[in-house]
């Protein structure tokens, strides 16, 4: 018998297959949208908003459908998070997002994201689509990353 208490998981396994290198549609897929104070574009009180945001949901008694959760960097000092639920969410400001999507994963440490930016915006041009507006997934916190061995990030552009 261990004496070891395994931490809580707080963000589930990402499994990328079904979101590496697709094309997909939305259709007023459901959001709520928060925002995450920013220097540098490295969050500061991101883990506040996400636990604002899920109080939210539970209280609504809604969803967060595939742990969704996409990050826009507007500015070095601010980040608006939209975190897909199943149904509108009250006390929230819920938004839509309708339109064609390409999304690609990525794996390792937040410092290649520039790496993986220049490397999205040339797997669109070869699938023949323009870049209309950036998302960046961050599928799970740093602490379950490393719990799980894999830092996994998903761009998703809308195209």
């Amino acid at each position: 018998m261990s004496n070891e208490i395994e931490s809580p998981e707080c963000c589930p396994r990402f499994d990328p297959t079904p979101w590496d290198g697709k094309v997909f549609e939305w259709n007023n897929k459901r959001f709520i949208k928060d925002t995450v104070s920013t220097q540098l574009y490295v969050p500061l009180n991101f883990a506040e908003v996400i636990m604002r945001m899920n109080e939210k949901v539970a209280r609504a008694g809604a969803e967060i459908l595939d742990w969704l959760c996409l990050s826009d960097h507007t500015s070095k000092s601010n980040m608006d998070l939209y975190l897909a639920v199943d149904r509108e969410v009250a006390r929230a400001e819920n938004v839509t997002l309708s339109g064609k999507f390409l999304s690609k994963v990525y794996e390792g440490d937040f410092e290649e994201t520039g790496e993986w930016c220049r490397d999205f915006e040339d797997y669109a041009k070869s699938q023949g689509l323009a870049i209309k507006k950036w998302y960046m997934w961050y599928t799970t916190c740093p602490e379950c990353a490393k719990k799980y061995g894999k830092n996994y990030v998903v761009i998703i552009a809308e195209v």
